[in-house]
């Protein structure tokens, strides 16, 4: 589909700063928020969008250039942040049991997402396809600092491309969005990504910028990646938002010293709540023999009525004739009952009812609260049915591992947790 069957919600209409002013300093994945802060789409199904580039790690299993590979792969990642971009609503916090699948022949892979843990809150995903495995977990802590909303996404990523038995590991940046009181809402990305080849010892280091007071920087990307000797062997540069691009050493650096001889232009600056540049704002700089490693798709003309969703979000939550059947108990089921398409309070906040989605938020959630006591009370385990806690043998960390079972469709086992 191209739109949600509902425009999006006016937010103006809320007293968002009576809210948060409760809020600062405190970790928001524990506070209970008004439904109309949403958008439609449970947290795993906003996980999944990591997928949208996956053309890039076809690329990546084509390429007999380790270097090549690893500058797609390191694009891959950037990548998955290019959809936060104008997306100020919140997704649904998952129940615990709570399950996506998506399954895109079509792209190339097919992905299982599950709520392995409720306090803290962790979200496991596996995805998989004829050339790679891509698995992790995240457990996202969000806080308020009285301007900005700061998003902390930890949890190791690792990939792994079949063809040449590469092992890819990499930790997400920070998220952030700015001025949530004074002037227009806008997302940052900040902090430092490396993405490392463990099989061959090569590494590229990436600096998401800050946007200084003079509004400089802005969403720009720069790194380098490193050879065995830790030596430099390509220089990569972009906009998270909108491209990443792959130069040549000696090229770029010398890029860099044109750049800094220049006279700094202090007063062509505005303040980095002003200078929020647009989608079609270019970070290409037109250096010899430069290459595009990754453009992102432009967003629909009706994006701003539907949540600013790329066109791949607004597919998440449909649910095509062949999956939507009520989920039962039989070992046929398309989906489980467990699966984020049936959650009726992202539903109704698709179909433009906030009432119901609110109350039925409020539902589900007491209803998971009682789940929760029953299972203490009979000291029972809040065991992931989908993936259990074990040594990656990839990444060398204890993490949340994909069992495999989900894709043999027996589901008569699965709670009713909506």
């Amino acid at each position: 589909r191209t739109c949600l069957p509902a425009p999006m919600y006016e937010r103006n209409d809320v007293n968002v700063i009576s809210i948060l002013k409760q809020c600062i300093g405190k970790e928001l994945s524990k506070i209970t928020m008004p439904v109309v802060l949403n958008e439609p789409l449970s947290f795993l199904q906003r996980m999944v969008e990591y997928m949208e580039y996956s053309n890039l790690l076809l690329s990546a299993h084509q390429s007999n250039d380790p270097i090549e590979r690893l500058e797609l792969v390191t694009a891959f990642a950037v990548s998955a942040t290019s959809s936060n971009w104008e997306r100020i609503g919140k997704p649904f916090n998952p129940l615990l049991g709570e399950t996506f699948e998506l399954d895109r022949p079509d792209m190339g892979f097919r992905i299982v997402c599950e709520q392995v843990s409720h306090h803290p809150p962790v979200s496991a995903f596996h995805g998989e396809g004829d050339h790679f495995t891509f698995h992790g977990s995240i457990q996202p802590k969000m806080k308020f600092w009285g301007k900005s909303i700061e998003v902390t996404p930890k949890g190791t990523i690792t990939l792994y491309l079949k063809k040449h038995k590469e092992i890819y590991t990499w930790h997400n940046v920070n998220c952030s969005v700015n001025n949530i009181f004074v002037g227009k809402l806008w997302i940052e990305h900040s902090g430092t990504m490396e993405v490392t080849n463990r099989t061959k010892n090569l590494k590229c280091t990436l600096n998401f910028k800050s946007a200084d007071f003079l509004g400089r920087d802005v969403h720009k990307v720069e790194g380098f990646l490193y050879d065995s000797s830790q030596k430099k062997t390509r220089a990569l540069y972009g906009k998270w938002l909108d491209a990443l691009y792959s130069y040549d050493i000696g090229t770029y650096e010398a890029y860099i010293k044109t750049i800094r001889r220049s006279p700094s232009p202090f007063n062509l600056v505005k303040s980095p709540s002003e200078v929020i540049p647009s989608r079609g704002s270019s970070s290409n700089l037109n250096l010899t023999n430069q290459k595009c490693l990754w453009e992102a798709t432009p967003r629909p003309q009706n994006s701003s009525m539907y949540y600013n969703f790329t066109k791949f979000a607004m597919t998440l939550n449909e649910l095509p004739p062949q999956l939507s059947s009520p989920p039962t108990t039989s070992s046929s089921s398309p989906l489980p009952p467990t699966d984020s398409r049936f959650r009726p309070d992202v539903r109704a906040m698709e179909e433009g009812d906030i009432e119901k989605a609110a109350s039925e938020k409020t539902r589900i959630e007491e209803k998971q609260r009682a789940m929760m006591k029953d299972r203490k009370i009979h000291k029972k385990d809040n065991e992931a049915k989908w993936f259990k806690w074990g040594k990656d043998e990839m990444s060398g960390n204890d993490e949340w591992l994909f069992t495999g079972l989900y894709w043999g469709r027996s589901f008569k086992d699965c709670e009713n947790i909506f």
